[in-house]
């Protein structure tokens, strides 16, 4: 993989219809590689494919899958596989976080997160795994979150562990396919607007930004450079590793942290005596 150009890498990214996901198959799009991106939602990853191959300029195909579904997931690897002949890149980034209380969570709402964020993940490894071992190489980024491996968030408990495990499982998987020339590492975003957090209010989007040391929430295309870079020849030698892609947010011990020192505070104090 080393040294081919991006034009003959093939990428592909689950839950890339909108929000990170459609960040991710934008940048990789920009860079020349030939990109399927996935949804539930086959018309829609269709449409959005169709929407960045014309604003790009790039190769951006899509086509539905269903990371519950095993059947689904080895179907989607083959048909990128059948498409650019071999698959170089995985972004395992497809995931939902409905909220809800624990104490109204059923079992049916917690298999359902950690089918399509945990399960699903390890699905499309798996499913990827062999076309990357024919071709002698790979990279694997998993977009997990600082909410479960670094923080907590009341009514998020089932995503939180969805998003730990990922982590318990790049680990492990990271030093068995390190052998065959494939990396496995992660990042972490802190709050990016996207349109699942715009759903959560005006006053939720503030009270996130007002955590944020850099004073803003972040982009996708913050997450997705992140990912660019792990899935480089630059990182080449980096594996079972994760970055955090917050602006600061899981640095302060509080809000007083990190507020602006008072003006006095810099000004030497006399010398004496």
């Amino acid at each position: 993989m080393s040294g081919t150009p991006w034009s003959e890498r093939s990428v592909v990214v689950t839950g890339g219809t909108r929000g990170i996901g459609r960040g991710i198959a934008e940048l990789f799009a920009r860079r020349g590689a030939a990109v399927l991106l996935t949804g539930r939602d086959e018309a829609a990853a269709r449409r959005v494919a169709a929407e960045l191959a014309r604003t790009t300029g790039g190769r951006v195909e899509g086509t539905g899958a269903d990371l519950r579904v095993p059947e689904s997931v080895e179907a989607m690897a083959a048909e990128a596989e059948r498409r650019h002949g071999h698959v170089d890149v995985l972004c395992a980034n497809a995931g939902v976080f409905p909220e809800k209380p624990l104490r109204e969570m059923t079992a049916a709402d917690i298999d359902e997160v950690l089918a399509v964020n945990l399960r699903g993940s390890i699905l499309s490894v798996r499913a990827c795994l062999p076309a990357m071992e024919r071709a002698g190489h790979g990279r694997v980024v998993l977009t997990s979150s600082i909410t479960g491996p670094a923080t907590g968030y009341a009514g998020w408990s089932h995503y939180g562990a969805s998003k730990a495990g990922q982590l318990g499982f790049l680990r492990g998987a990271a030093l068995e396919l390190a052998p065959l020339g494939i990396t496995v590492n992660a990042v972490l975003p802190g709050n990016v607007r996207t349109e699942g957090l715009d759903a959560l209010g005006e006053d939720y989007l503030r009270r996130m930004a007002a955590s944020i040391p850099l004073g803003r929430l972040g982009e996708a295309a913050d997450v997705a450079h992140a990912v660019g870079f792990l899935a480089s020849d630059e990182a080449a030698f980096i594996t079972g590793q994760t970055l955090t892609v917050d602006g600061g947010q899981t640095v302060p011990e509080s809000l007083d942290a990190f507020a602006p020192a008072p003006a006095t505070a810099l000004v030497p104090a006399p010398v004496t005596g």
